[in-house]
């Protein structure tokens, strides 16, 4: 609770005001059964219509001020919990976008995606809850209990026995279930996770026939959450009955002795009336704070569960450069002795990159081919640091690229990756991308990209609208506007990974041929399946299984690299 509580903290005063007119609301509106009973009891015997009208106008006047005290308190509950919810869902989002590569594997984005959405919404709901109700139902419980004891001490202690009980099962229950309520939030993870590859995947699963098998799999997972939540929802719901019979019960013998004691002279109607009220606020007083409760098992759960993501910290924060390695080389780009691998157990497990070195001078050209998964983007992702080697070190101009400031290395770079994501934006932003970008800088990357042409033929060019994922855009051409959002900015550094993929020969060639002419001083790395698209640049490197099996120029490679010169025949043939 402390971590929601810090975020509460600034709106002290607001909320403090908010308290005070809700406790004023709650003990106005304790105080109408009672000035009905004084009514019935000891203004109705007078026979006097004034008097009886001028009571029945502070009961309607009492209850009018009740109502708007209780809306003025709402009102500031509901702003303290949106704007706390507010900077809490801010940090949680900085945060996320700053995690290093191994961090956002840790935590997975389809949970990162729930605690944005599902933990965050828990915790508003208790924020403004415990501004309401957590006022309200102690007030009523307590305030119902105090004044029945001043009316009538033997019908109240029927109260005073049955209030423990319905506490004690409150108590008991909320604290079994914030554990149930972290299972189910980790549960929605999954089912989040399995709907978040279904969308992405959309398409493979339509073409393999696959949609029964897909529904299956959500359904298992479906399934394990509603369990889940079934469960928790049955042990906090357990309260209410026992609250509701223990009521109940007291309501009937309270029934039963006053009207005992009506007929014997010592209690007076007005009084039961009052009593029976007295009851209902007391019932609803004792269910308030099992909600609240039932709130504080959830919030704690998402609180913990946000708490994680929040307070974790940076990974890849520049060190000193004295910790740093040093080299005596003047390439632009080195990779030295480079080892690295995925995950947190990384030991037993075959190694990602494995004894990777190479080097690049400053405007030079790099190809990177080999098969699927052999290590060709995590030289990408070792060199932009989303991620640090595990041996060996990467320099950048002369400099361990660990000892730069985030946005100080990235700024040098722009890139194109695998599967990269078109923003549901125009087509202009989608190519600026925030970055102080001229209209002729953002012609000119869309000229360069073989872009310009398909942009400008839509009746509003580059206010055209892209949808979610470029959906309403061909593959070459969501590869294209992404191609033309890393020239935009005259990177010093351009990587394009598998961004060509979809382009057809002719358009590639004219590609690469305008990032010559335009982009000369550029230092170019290009990660490719097909040879066309890297075989005139300076350098090419061939990885199999993280290893580095041929360096050199396309020539050299023809006659010296066994699995280049395969690659290069069934291409030229196909």
């Amino acid at each position: 609770m402390k971590f929601i509580f810090s975020y509460m903290k600034k709106y002290r005063w607001m909320i403090a005001g908010g308290m005070m007119i809700k406790m004023s609301g709650t003990v106005g509106e304790l105080m109408l059964p009672y000035v009905l009973e004084h009514l019935i009891d000891d203004v109705a015997p007078m026979k006097s219509a004034a008097r009886i009208l001028l009571w029945g106008l502070v009961m309607i006047g009492l209850a009018i001020l009740v109502r708007q005290l209780n809306v003025n308190a709402n009102r500031l509950a509901v702003r303290v919990a949106k704007e706390s919810i507010y900077e809490i869902r801010r940090d949680l989002f900085w945060k996320s976008v700053n995690l290093s590569g191994n961090q956002l594997d840790e935590f997975g984005l389809p949970s990162l995606n729930s605690r944005m959405t599902s933990d965050s919404y828990n915790l508003q709901s208790f924020i403004q809850s415990i501004q309401t109700m957590g006022i309200r139902a102690p007030i009523m419980l307590l305030g119902g209990i105090f004044i029945t004891l001043t009316m009538d001490t033997g019908l109240a202690m029927i109260l005073c026995i049955m209030s423990p009980i319905m506490i004690a099962a409150v108590v008991f229950v909320s604290m079994k279930g914030i554990p149930l309520y972290d299972r189910v939030q980790r549960g929605l993870d999954d089912v989040v996770r399995i709907m978040r590859e279904n969308i992405t995947g959309i398409r493979v699963v339509k073409a393999l026939s696959k949609e029964d098998y897909e529904i299956r799999r959500f359904c298992e997972s479906n399934e394990e959450l509603t369990n889940r939540d079934v469960k928790a929802g049955i042990v906090m719901s357990l309260p209410g009955p026992i609250m509701t019979f223990a009521l109940n019960t007291g309501l009937t013998i309270v029934v039963l002795v006053g009207a005992v004691r009506v007929n014997n002279g010592v209690t007076q109607p007005g009084v039961i009336l009052a009593f029976l009220t007295y009851f209902n606020m007391i019932l609803m007083g004792v269910m308030g704070l099992n909600r609240v409760f039932m709130l504080m098992s959830k919030a704690n759960a998402s609180a913990q569960r946000i708490r994680e993501v929040v307070k974790t910290e940076d990974e890849l924060v520049p060190i000193p450069k004295e910790e740093a390695a040093v080299t005596d080389r003047d390439e632009y780009i080195i990779f030295d002795h480079v080892g690295f691998n995925y995950g947190a157990a990384k030991e037993g497990r075959q190694k990602s990159l494995s004894d990777i070195s190479f080097s690049m001078k400053k405007g030079g050209t790099l190809g990177i081919i080999g098969a699927t998964g052999c290590g060709k983007t995590t030289i990408v992702n070792l060199l932009m640091r989303f991620y640090d080697a595990d041996e060996g070190a990467v320099f950048l101009d002369g400099r361990d690229v660990r000892t730069y400031d985030k946005d100080e290395l990235h700024s040098l770079f722009g890139v194109v990756f695998q599967n990269d994501v078109i923003f549901a934006d125009t087509l202009k932003e989608n190519i600026t991308f925030g970055r102080d970008v001229t209209q002729q800088e953002l012609v000119a990357a869309a000229e360069d990209a073989r872009a310009r042409d398909f942009i400008e033929d839509y009746g509003d060019a580059y206010e055209h609208r892209a949808s979610i994922h470029g959906a309403n855009l061909s593959g070459g051409q969501r590869q294209r506007v992404l191609i033309a959002r890393a020239l935009a900015a005259a990177p010093e550094i351009l990587i394009l990974d598998d961004s060509s993929s979809a382009l057809d020969y002719r358009t590639d060639a004219a590609l690469r041929a305008a990032i010559r002419e335009h982009h000369e001083g550029t230092t170019t790395i290009i990660v490719a399946q097909r040879i066309s698209s890297i075989m005139s640049l300076d350098d090419i490197l061939v990885l199999e299984e993280g290893r580095i099996i041929g360096h050199g120029t396309h020539e050299e490679l023809l006659l010296n690299c066994q699995t280049y010169r395969e690659i290069y025949e069934v291409q030229m043939q196909s």
